[in-house]
């Protein structure tokens, strides 16, 4: 009763931790009773707890006795499997090195012991409250559609892929995907990457038309100063010259450098869009896969899918969903997610 009186007097002080490749976000929400009266996120440029980051997170502690740390596991050993029955979890996994929670008694998301072992240890300095699975997210977020249809959704990370398959809130397929775990695709635009700079040597090499009527280097020897002196004399003073075509040739020849410093820099430009066009059809090509193994792995209650829901949380570009209506022929729809904030919606769920 005292706990509950204290919560009204004292502000609520949100903390999520989302890792990811190569950076933290860190995202704070502070509420009184009333609502949401402040948040701030910051982005540093590691995947451990340094002085920074803990420099941050520590100012907002210090604001209320209660405050909450929560973080989003986006360990390689994490899943999720399609029952809460114990004997029928030893067909998908090992109970013993895991630590699974049941979710509406309907299916079960897990994490293994030494996980979360390392993840408690790493932040020890500041203490976790809560560790949610991508897998959870996914379901809150698009919990309109996972209650009421048949469908396979997708939670986009730059790091990351969460695939589940839900058919009106039970869940039929789910993983956890590495987005580095298979780097073929990335090996072919490496091909291609040196394929186009070949083709950049060539063009240069054409440009450079040398005929019979080029100069002789071998001529050049014969020439003594005087024959170069009497040459010289045929110009004149330069200040005597009527005409600026060596001006005009001059010209020319920057124009043409520029034309061509402009088509490298378009090349640059070229290059960066299709580095996000392979990431897509990475992308793609893993979803893809999981389905197939869907669909093949006797295990799993295997419907078919014609409905596709993404959670995009880096903004893929529309490639994607290009890649999956053409060569899938499923129906894509997308919906951008600030995943900081939807770990802040399950953290003060967990409390209410």
């Amino acid at each position: 009763m005292l706990t509950k009186l204290l919560e009204v007097l004292y502000l609520k002080v949100y903390i999520n931790i989302i890792v990811k490749q190569t950076t933290t976000l860190v995202y704070v929400k502070i509420s009184n009773k009333n609502g949401t009266v402040e948040s701030d996120s910051r982005t540093f440029e590691t995947t451990e707890l340094n002085d920074k980051m803990y420099d941050f997170i520590k100012k907002y502690k210090k604001l209320s006795p209660f405050y909450y740390i929560s973080i989003l596991d986006n360990s390689e050993t994490q899943g999720a499997i399609p029952t809460c029955d114990k004997k029928g979890m030893s067909e998908f996994i090992e109970t013993e090195s895991l630590n699974y929670i049941c979710n509406q008694n309907r299916w079960t998301y897990y994490t293994t012991k030494e996980e979360i072992k390392a993840i408690k240890k790493k932040y020890k300095k500041i203490g976790i409250d809560f560790i949610f699975s991508p897998i959870v997210i996914l379901n809150h977020f698009f919990k309109d559609k996972i209650d009421t249809s048949l469908g396979l959704f997708i939670l986009i990370e730059d790091n990351y892929l969460s695939i589940s398959v839900f058919d009106h809130s039970h869940l039929l397929f789910s993983l956890h995907l590495d987005v580095e775990q298979d780097t073929e695709t990335h090996n072919l635009f490496d091909d291609s990457l040196e394929k186009m700079d070949m083709d950049l040597d060539i063009d240069l090499d054409d440009d450079l038309d040398l005929d019979d009527d080029s100069i002789d280097l071998d001529d050049m020897d014969s020439l003594d100063d005087s024959d170069l002196l009497d040459g010289m004399d045929d110009f004149g003073d330069i200040e005597d010259l009527d005409s600026f075509d060596e001006i005009d040739e001059f010209s020319e020849a920057k124009d043409d450098e520029e034309e061509l410093s402009q088509e490298l820099d378009d090349a640059d430009v070229s290059i960066d869009d299709n580095d996000e066009f392979t990431e897509d059809y990475h992308r793609f090509g893993m979803i893809q896969s999981a389905i197939n193994s869907f669909y093949k792995d006797e295990r799993f209650n295997s419907q078919f899918i014609e409905d596709v829901y993404i959670a995009d949380g880096i903004g893929v570009s529309s490639d994607l969903k290009k890649y999956i209506e053409d060569e899938m022929f499923l129906n894509v729809n997308i919906r951008q997610i600030d995943t900081s904030i939807e770990l802040s919606i399950l953290a003060k769920m967990e409390l209410e």
